[in-house]
């Protein structure tokens, strides 16, 4: 009896690893509509950013057209900000500090949370479909993405069903405790969305405001940092390795991106400044920053990890000739 049974454990283990290949495929084709839908609706609504006792409400509208994709995000409470984007043009206002900011896109934001690329997800990550949900009055689809390690976080990302919009997204340490959320409270997709309602309420104000600019001005140019990672994190690659220009100064810093996919973690390295910042960990939500002072040197390594990581890197980190 027991040699009949055998053949079917076997069968039915088949059929379990079946599923699960099945769940992870329906995952990755959920991440990109994720990813897709970020950059190519149109959509305006309010979000919640919360990270322990901290919450901050934003307002984003999204709007793409055949010449291109066009964003506007407030903050609703604590300091203004104001932030236009016209394809990657990035002008940010200030006007507590009558101050405008001109720059180049660089990273990512709710919704679009997602890389174009989801090559590098698989490897680090264990996609899997869970339950379906309702945020901002809308039926979602839960997508977690299961870290292979404790080198990265956890995500859900919770889909519109017809859309695939990430409504919202929720960041988990290895004690599957939350670290930080967003989420939509009010949102509209598509019909009702016009690109008037990405106009600037500070644009035509700005006449006597300081423009800043030292981020265009500061652009690096693409080549060896000089710097090397003797321990690098597992799944971590190395996407980008520049030299940039510090605004006021004749030195340079090195700016080198590693990325597993999905997180991205920035390392810099400049000359000691006059006033550095505090060695150690510090951390913002999901965001953690370590800074280590080398001989003449301050290393700051900023990721979208777990605080091990980014240590790790900064630890690990020599010139290219030592």
């Amino acid at each position: 009896m027991k040699r009949a049974a055998f053949p079917a454990v076997l069968v039915l283990l088949s059929s379990v690893s079946g599923a699960a290949a099945q769940t992870g495929t329906d995952a990755m084709a959920w991440l990109k509509k994720i990813s897709t839908a970020s950059r190519q609706l149109n959509y305006a609504g309010t979000f919640v950013y919360q990270y322990g006792t901290h919450v901050e409400t934003s307002r984003i509208a999204h709007f793409v057209d055949s010449s291109g994709e066009y964003e506007k995000l407030e903050t609703l409470d604590g300091p203004r900000r104001e932030v236009v984007r016209d394809n990657d043009n990035v002008t940010c206002y200030l006007p507590d500090n009558k101050t405008v900011v001109i720059e180049k896109r660089s990273g990512r934001q709710f919704p679009a949370m997602l890389p174009a690329q989801l090559s590098g997800i698989p490897d680090n990550y264990a996609a899997r479909t869970a339950d379906q949900d309702r945020v901002a009055g809308y039926g979602c689809q839960v997508i977690v993405l299961e870290p292979r390690d404790n080198l990265r976080y956890g995500h859900k990302f919770c889909a519109e069903t017809a859309s695939g919009l990430a409504l919202r997204a929720r960041t988990y340490n290895d004690k599957n405790e939350l670290v930080e959320s967003l989420a939509f409270t009010q949102l509209t997709i598509g019909a009702g969305v016009t690109r008037g309602m990405l106009k600037s309420r500070y644009a035509g104000k700005t006449q006597s405001w300081h423009v800043d600019r030292s981020a265009l001005e500061q652009g690096g140019a693409t080549e060896t940092a000089g710097w090397v990672i003797r321990n690098q994190p597992t799944g971590f690659k190395k996407l980008t390795e520049m030299r940039r220009s510090i605004s006021g100064q004749s030195a340079q810093m090195s700016h080198i991106v590693y990325s597993d996919g999905l997180a991205a973690v920035s390392v810099f390295i400049e000359p000691m400044p006059k006033y550095p910042l505090p060695a150690g960990p510090a951390y913002q939500g999901a965001l953690n920053i370590y800074v280590k002072p080398q001989a003449d040197q301050m290393v700051t390594v900023v990721g979208e990890t777990p605080a091990r990581t980014v240590k790790q890197i900064a630890e690990s980190l020599s010139p290219r000739d030592h």
